[in-house]
């Protein structure tokens, strides 16, 4: 497969990084390689290959790829649609310690929680760190997930708390992205800097991917992400 290399002398925003989903590799701020997936070449009704589409915890996670007229990069999108107590898709080949991952979603539906979330650093189902933006709540909070344990992580300059407050509508395409370098996260939220996370539980390289809770229906399209060479 060709690859098309762009070097930017600035650092693009979260929306015209993802404008370039088309391109399967592109070099961002000049020492980051990122691939863009839309799953559009999986046929709808199908898992996307490449993928470990599991949990943590119990339930009957459901993922697919099915046909969404108000996706970003139309036709396709991923769909998570079953319930469980996490809801996991792992990108088996993927091996990042520095970089960042970045997703567009949206939150269509569930009673219990309606939820969306990045991972980073993945060694399985049950150890990965994770940020994840609750259309219920109206919040977005950063956890790393040891052993299937579950813990917020304090915000950089705030002891306590329990992430940020903002609206994420139920309904609407929202981008959410997390740039990682050693021990430091910065998460950023439909394109504004939100805050940053200090931990050092989960230091080697690991797989990224996708995340939901409990019976949340959500959507996602143009995962975007690389490593810092």
């Amino acid at each position: 497969m060709n690859c098309t290399v762009l070097t930017f002398p600035w650092r693009p925003s979260a929306w015209a990084r993802l404008a370039l989903a088309s391109m399967p590799a592109l070099l961002v701020g000049g020492n980051t390689v990122a691939q863009t997936l839309n799953f559009d070449n999986v046929p709808a009704g199908m898992p996307p290959e490449g993928w470990t589409l599991t949990m943590t915890g119990k339930g009957k996670p459901k993922w697919t790829v099915e046909a969404e007229p108000s996706a970003p990069s139309k036709p396709n999108v991923l769909k998570q649609s079953g319930q469980a107590t996490f809801p996991v898709a792992i990108k088996s080949d993927t091996a990042i310690r520095d970089g960042f991952v970045e997703v567009k979603f949206k939150a269509v539906a569930g009673s219990e929680d309606r939820a969306a979330g990045i991972i980073w650093r993945a060694k399985d189902a049950d150890n990965y760190y994770v940020v994840r933006a609750n259309a219920l709540e109206d919040n977005v909070v950063l956890y790393k997930t040891i052993n299937g344990i579950r813990t917020s992580l304090d915000i950089v300059g705030r002891k306590g708390g329990y992430g940020v407050s903002r609206p994420v509508p139920s309904g609407q395409w929202h981008a959410l992205r997390c740039d990682f370098a050693g021990s430091r996260f910065k998460v950023t939220y439909d394109g504004q800097p939100l805050f940053e996370v200090e931990d050092a539980t989960i230091m080697n390289a690991g797989m990224i991917g996708l995340w939901t809770k409990a019976d949340s229906v959500t959507l996602f399209d143009d995962l975007a992400y690389g490593e810092t060479k």
